[in-house]
């Protein structure tokens, strides 16, 4: 288990002695280095992958270069040295995707009649003979073996996306969670925690909940807060509980769903913190008559509205200062790092906009705000001080 400790106090206190901290160290800086290579190497692989589709905008073209880009990376994989493998592995993946890629663009251009039927089960022929490979790989070919199953997964995705686009919205949820069960499970099966907290984007667009960028501008929007934060908090819950039953390998990617969750989870509150909510209004259409006039249309849009429960921004203000003061808590004292770096982060975004909102020229609500912190730190301490006398291995 990842714990924060300070190896110069341990060192001091005798806990450690000087070879023991200079290897926790080195693994340390190690594990860092090897993300920063790592990220660098993918975003050149799909940046280079796209570009060169693009680029070179023939189907032809595209599909020899991926081939002789394939081939060049399998020989440096199977003959090469070590030293070179990831150059192989680069040039492998690099050759499978303008294969992948440019096939389904390829399909989505010229044969757009029957482009997400075969999207779907183009992507699932390939992510499963890519899975049948990476079981029987060896070490030298299961990154390039791993990167193909998961580019067989979003061709895959992308054609049931694509079938369902038009559907019912309850059609459309069921997909979007059979988008995150298979995300999570490629994640899980490669043992990739990136890919398993990727499955947090279908999960909460089973809701409608997502995000967008224009021009100098990103954005998040959850048009059903309430409901997106139950479902947040459910997945968060089973992550947590199934984290603790499950193997090592297994929890780390239950803990990050977990965390995943609970950062999705606050955004909502966000949302519902400046908004406030009128629950389940999205999953139905007002009637509409052309010919009302604007103040007309209003009207008819509160009525709608006041026919479902409507939640006030002050209540979920409230609730979610105190829930994250409960999970920082709970998260400091469990040892559960990153959902006690997210309950801190969110209860800065959570302050830093009731400071704007509520509070900027209210000081009777500063100090009442300030004076209730005090007893409540009291109380999270001395509840820690008990907990620990209770259990000892967490003191």
């Amino acid at each position: 288990m990842a714990h924060v400790v300070d190896t110069n106090e341990l060192l001091a206190e005798g806990w450690l002695s000087e070879p023991q901290a200079r290897e926790i160290a080195r693994r340390s800086r190690s594990t860092m280095v090897a993300l920063a290579v790592n990220t660098v190497l993918v975003a050149g692989i799909i940046a280079a992958t796209l570009g060169l589709i693009f680029w070179l905008a023939d189907a032809l073209a595209v599909a020899v270069s991926g081939a002789l880009f394939l081939m060049a990376g399998i020989g440096v994989l199977l003959k090469g040295h070590a030293q070179f493998r990831m150059i192989g592995n680069a040039s492998a993946i690099i050759g499978a995707g303008l294969l992948v890629g440019g096939s389904g663009i390829e399909l989505l251009d010229k044969y757009e009649e029957i482009a997400n039927p075969v999207l779907c089960v183009l992507g699932g022929v390939v992510a499963g003979l890519a899975l049948a490979f990476w079981r029987w790989a060896g070490p030298a070919t299961r990154f390039a073996a791993g990167s193909v199953l998961l580019m067989g997964v979003a061709l895959h995705l992308s054609g049931v996306a694509l079938i369902v686009a038009d559907m019912e919205h309850a059609v459309r949820s069921l997909a979007f969670l059979y988008g995150a069960a298979v995300i999570a499970g490629a994640g899980v099966i490669l043992d990739v925690r990136l890919v398993t907290a990727f499955a947090i984007v279908p999960f909460a667009q089973a809701l409608e909940t997502g995000a967008g960028y224009f021009h100098a501008a990103y954005f998040f929007y959850s048009p059903e807060p309430t409901l997106t934060i139950l479902q947040m908090a459910a997945l968060l819950g089973l992550c947590v509980w199934l984290g603790a039953r499950l193997s090592d390998r297994h929890a780390r990617h239950a803990g990050i769903l977990a965390i995943m969750a609970a950062v999705v989870g606050n955004l909502a509150f966000l949302v519902a913190s400046l908004w406030g909510d009128t629950v389940g209004v999205s999953f139905f259409e007002m009637p509409f008559d052309p010919d009302m006039s604007w103040e007309e249309r209003h009207a008819a849009r509160e009525a709608f509205e006041a026919s479902f429960l409507h939640i006030s921004e002050h209540v979920f203000t409230v609730i979610w200062a105190v829930l994250l003061a409960g999970a920082a808590f709970w998260a400091a004292h469990a040892n559960r790092r990153g959902l006690f770096n997210a309950a801190m982060t969110f209860g800065a975004i959570h302050a830093y906009t009731q400071v704007f909102e509520t509070m900027s020229d209210e000081p009777l609500a500063w100090a009442l705000m300030g004076l209730a912190a005090v007893p409540l730190a009291w109380g999270m301490w001395r509840l820690n001080e008990y907990l620990s006398a209770r259990d000892p291995a967490r003191s």
